[in-house]
């Protein structure tokens, strides 16, 4: 967002300035604890209806093309959405793979007890 503005320095060329840089950005201003206790985000220009919907629609119900921010927006969550997935199978394989591991321990101790406890005397002549 540039403004020209018309300083009259005599023969030097007018001056371009970027409003963005003499305007302070409203995070600073907002009541950050407010937002914080109602569950807002801090920024609130991130996530909105403003900008999560179309800029316009048409009358005959067919769809506006998507901003360049909101295609944007959306390879990201689809990229956030495929780490979430794959994080996710990693953290059920771990968890199967400790079961399983589990398991094992404990029939190789069944199976150690079971070698080493073996009926003696009477019992063994009794059984056969």
């Amino acid at each position: 967002m540039f403004c020209r503005i018309n300083l009259n320095l005599g023969s030097i060329s007018p001056v371009y300035f970027n409003l963005r840089s003499f305007v302070t950005t409203q995070a600073h201003y907002l009541n950050q604890k407010y937002r914080k206790e109602k569950g807002l985000p801090l920024n609130p220009n991130t996530s909105s209806i403003l900008t999560n919907t179309p800029d316009y629609t048409f009358l005959n119900g067919s769809l506006a093309p998507l901003g360049v921010g909101q295609q944007r927006r959306i390879l990201r969550e689809k990229e956030v959405v495929k780490q979430i997935v794959s994080l996710s199978k990693e953290i059920d394989f771990a968890v199967y793979r400790h079961e399983q591991l589990q398991r094992d321990a404990e029939n190789q101790k069944k199976e150690i007890l079971s070698k080493k406890l073996k009926p003696k005397g009477y019992t063994l002549l009794k059984q056969s």
